[in-house]
């Protein structure tokens, strides 16, 4: 399957039929997420993969349409950071010179330039960066399921309030971005049968 059939076989998938996607397709959409661009190379993000049932059992409550979380394989979600803390950027130049077998020091200019970048930015500023990182992510992460011939549904209707609880995440320091459910789609799923909608080239492009 080439990349366009995927996409044009894609669809935000309602209800999955419970069927566990092997790990070893797992793992390359996850690396897909893992080699995103990403703004400074600072992935200010992290992503939560939920596999089991209880763990998903749990946060059942927390979706406003939870047919996808109660049948899909694995539910993932992207946590971005709030505010990029000083032992994050240097935690983040020890694994460059850790990757390249660089001296941390040669490293100085571009840190500094990270620094002042961040210095100058509020906390709203950093998370609203932070976010658009993150759905970068998600679209790499889509993309991939895609090729891999995996069915997904990026959701956004959730309580911020329930998954930070169950999932322990710090309000003070990130927050839930988006989440994604991957699996494999089911026949009673009757949205597989219906054409996809976008626009026509001519209202979409621009050539100039």
């Amino acid at each position: 399957m080439n990349y366009l059939e995927a996409l044009s076989r894609r669809y935000s998938v309602k209800k999955f039929n419970h069927q566990i996607i092997p790990q070893e397709t797992l793992h390359n959409i996850l690396e897909s997420g893992k080699l995103s661009a990403s703004s400074l190379g600072l992935q200010p993000y992290k992503i939560v993969i939920v596999e089991s049932e209880e763990m998903k059992q749990k946060l059942i409550p927390a979706f406003y349409n939870p047919s996808q979380i109660s049948t899909c394989s694995h539910l993932i979600v992207i946590i971005s950071k709030k505010i990029i803390e000083e032992n994050y950027i240097r935690g983040y130049f020890n694994h460059i010179s850790e990757v390249r077998d660089t001296p941390v020091e040669k490293l100085d200019p571009f840190r500094n330039s990270i620094n002042q970048h961040i210095t100058q930015k509020t906390e709203d500023e950093i998370f609203n960066w932070a976010e658009k990182q993150s759905y970068i992510v998600l679209a790499n992460l889509m993309y991939a399921a895609a090729i891999e011939n995996i069915d997904s549904c990026p959701m956004e209707g959730f309580r911020q309030d329930l998954i930070e609880e169950i999932l322990n995440i710090n309000p003070e320091t990130e927050k839930v971005t988006v989440t994604l459910a991957l699996g494999y789609r089911s026949e009673e799923d009757h949205f597989q049968h219906m054409k996809k909608v976008r626009k026509p080239n001519e209202k979409l492009f621009k050539f100039i």
